[in-house]
């Protein structure tokens, strides 16, 4: 049965509330322990434009210009330097804003695609639950801002407001470089829609957003920006990437040698093998990109496949990516629990088995898996690696999704 307005309503209330719950559970418990936060970077960043400091001219940071609103609000109010409690209170409650913005789109999603009463309630219990299956990371990490935007981006894509979809995935993009494998998939949606006309006004719009956010920073510091991007797309093969756990589990078992370095914030593998497996597996994962944008352009579903489709080509980007951090898990819990039938069900199965495999060893073990290659640690990652795999074929193998609309 079709879950009506006041079905969904209902739902989505109760996952806010679940969700609230979770979220006051990483507070206490065997969660707080060995936390590794990122908030003192963000505090930093933060207190340097509340004295009128001007990111990429005066100070240097790794993020795009859209992920500068989650550092300077925490920091508001305060002149010099603020307090690191309140900020890190500030920026964990802006955080919980966040998520209750995700389920607020997921639910909008659901609704707009005419999802079933079992599913909108499988997929909003999923993501309100999800932040006790990944852990700690999403406390202390910015990530729920790019995948609140992004799920506000699809839930207007599948809702028929094409020109604000493609609006709201701009400042996703702006914010953090991953929507930006959704482009693709919502060109093609507009194109087959409405025409090459409105789908060429809708990539204006969504460029004109990121120029917008961009701009008057490229503008004040061109080097600055461009020193930002070199440092996310050249980074090394960081040590928990598919190619890095490969090496390292060859450490274990037939004793090759593998040396950790530490650089562009991460510890990574260095040597000339670690450097050819970082080309493969970004060659792989343009290829893999490029097959999943084309299959959505020739086949002829609808909403549900652009859902399958978008999900698939997140997971393609952080699995075959050269670098995966914990918090790329966070990218995907707005958008693989969407996807419909047997086959959303595996996905999520799989997405909950690579989270609770993640917090298994991060943060408790990471050190001594980043410092010693702790066998533990290492064979978990691998096995975590592999089922993020998994998931990619699970959602990327061409199906029915979109046939009947």
């Amino acid at each position: 049965m079709t879950a009506d307005r006041r079905f969904t309503l209902l739902v989505a209330a109760a996952s806010l509330v679940l969700f609230s719950a979770s979220w006051a559970a990483l507070h206490h418990g065997f969660y707080t322990r060995s936390q590794i936060i990122d908030t003192p970077v963000y505090q930093r960043y933060g207190d340097a434009m509340a004295r009128g400091q001007v990111p990429y001219r005066d100070f240097g940071l790794e993020y795009p210009p859209g992920a500068l609103p989650v550092f300077a609000v925490p920091a508001l109010g305060h002149h010099q330097v603020t307090q690191f409690g309140a900020f890190r209170n500030s920026f964990e409650w802006l955080m919980w804003g966040c998520g209750l913005l995700i389920l607020v789109a997921m639910a909008l999603t659901l609704r707009a695609v005419g999802a079933s009463r079992e599913r909108t309630v499988a997929a909003l219990v999923f993501a309100a639950l999800a932040p006790l299956a990944l852990g700690s990371v999403v406390l202390s990490r910015f990530d729920l801002w790019p995948a609140a935007i992004t799920a506000v981006a699809l839930a207007a894509l599948v809702s028929g407001r094409l020109r604000l979809g493609h609006g709201v995935l701009g400042l996703a993009l702006a914010a953090k470089i991953y929507p930006v494998v959704l482009v693709p998939l919502a060109v093609a949606h507009v194109w087959r829609r409405r025409g090459r006309r409105e789908a060429l006004i809708c990539l204006g719009v969504l460029v004109a957003v990121v120029a917008v956010v961009v701009g008057p920073f490229l503008a004040l510091a061109p080097g600055g920006v461009w020193d930002s991007a070199m440092r996310q797309t050249t980074r090394p093969l960081q040590i928990e990437s598919f190619g890095a756990a490969v090496l390292v589990a060859f450490h274990h078992a037939f004793g090759l040698g593998v040396t950790m370095r530490p650089g562009h914030g991460s510890q990574n593998l260095a040597g000339v093998g670690p450097n050819v497996i970082s080309v493969l597996q970004t060659l792989l994962q343009i290829g893999a990109l490029v097959a999943i944008w084309t299959l959505y352009a020739r086949r002829r579903g609808g909403r549900e496949e652009l859902l399958r489709a978008g999900a698939a080509a997140a997971v393609a980007f952080i699995a075959l990516g050269k670098v995966l951090s914990p918090q790329f898990l966070i990218w995907l819990v707005p958008l693989v629990p969407l996807v419909r039938g047997r086959r959303g069900l595996a996905a999520s199965g799989l997405l909950l088995v690579a989270m609770v495999l993640t917090q298994i060893w991060f943060p408790f073990r990471y050190w001594a898996y980043a410092l010693g290659f702790d066998a533990t640690a290492s064979w978990l990652v691998l096995v975590r690696d592999l089922v993020l795999l998994a998931l990619l074929f699970t959602l990327a193998l061409p199906g029915r999704e979109g046939a009947r609309e």
